[in-house]
């Protein structure tokens, strides 16, 4: 333990303070399972010290881009500590896939655009092989305390949580893409949806037709459906010749229907 661990820290005004009061911190399922992820990999006495810190309104500011958290906690000491939390930010090209995954999924894509984060989101990223959540953290403070994390730095994950309660798409954020960014994609790709015709057949020169244009069932794209040969009697049956002529006619309709 570091020698000014028991030191008070100084009281401030205006601070963030966490809403919640005792117990847990986070409602949804977002920020619990960021907290999760804290819980397992941090030290508990420092994170329950940080909550306390996150609670007092210790933390003076806390500002999110991507890939990187900045915060700025006062502590025992007149200025200050600096806080610096980083996870990888991904690039545009991976940014595509996602966004062309989740745009698949209409139920996914329309409850984005309608403001919600859908709970299944997560395993869009894992079938992607990439996380939605760090699995780690890189974080630094300028506080001299050799722990991990010092109680600044856990002051502010937590406040960070609750911030994702608040807004789910700053987790997005995090990772390098901001909801405005997100949806105007996703809209981008609804409204091209909605102008695809389905009964659009593409035009094809007459000339390019020529061969084809007047058999039966035949198509610029399909000749193979044209048929071979007609019947006999198909031009008896279409085109019956007039009463009295009949007999006349039909040997030469005949003749006509064998070439």
């Amino acid at each position: 333990m570091a020698w000014y661990d028991g030191a008070k820290p100084i009281r401030v005004e205006g601070g963030i303070k966490a809403r919640t009061r005792r117990g847990s911190i986070g409602s949804t399922w977002w920020s619990r399972r960021f907290i999760d992820i804290l819980e397992r990999i941090c030290d508990k006495g420092r994170l329950s010290r940080g909550r306390a810190y996150a609670r007092q309104g210790q933390v003076l500011s806390i500002d999110l881009s991507a890939g990187k958290v900045r915060a700025a906690v006062q502590g025992s000491r007149r200025d200050p500590y600096e806080v610096v939390i980083r996870i990888e930010a991904y690039a545009e090209s991976r940014w595509a896939a996602v966004e062309e995954a989740i745009a698949a999924q209409a139920v996914h894509r329309a409850k984005l655009l309608a403001g919600e984060m859908p709970a299944e989101i997560e395993e869009v990223f894992a079938a992607l092989g990439i996380d939605l959540f760090p699995r780690d953290l890189d974080m630094d403070c300028s506080c001299p305390d050799w722990g991990f994390p010092c109680k600044h730095l856990s002051a502010a994950l937590y406040l960070l949580a609750e911030s994702f309660d608040d807004d789910p798409f700053l987790v997005l954020a995090w990772r390098g893409r901001t909801r405005e960014q997100l949806l105007g994609s996703l809209a981008e790709d609804t409204a091209e949806d909605a102008t695809v015709d389905v009964l659009r057949v593409d035009d094809v020169p007459f000339a390019d037709r020529l061969a084809d244009f007047y058999a039966p069932g035949a198509t610029a794209h399909r000749p193979e459906r044209r048929p071979s040969a007609a019947a006999p009697d198909l031009l008896l049956r279409v085109f019956p010749p007039p009463a009295g002529l009949a007999g006349t006619l039909e040997p030469a309709y005949r003749r006509l229907g064998d070439a």
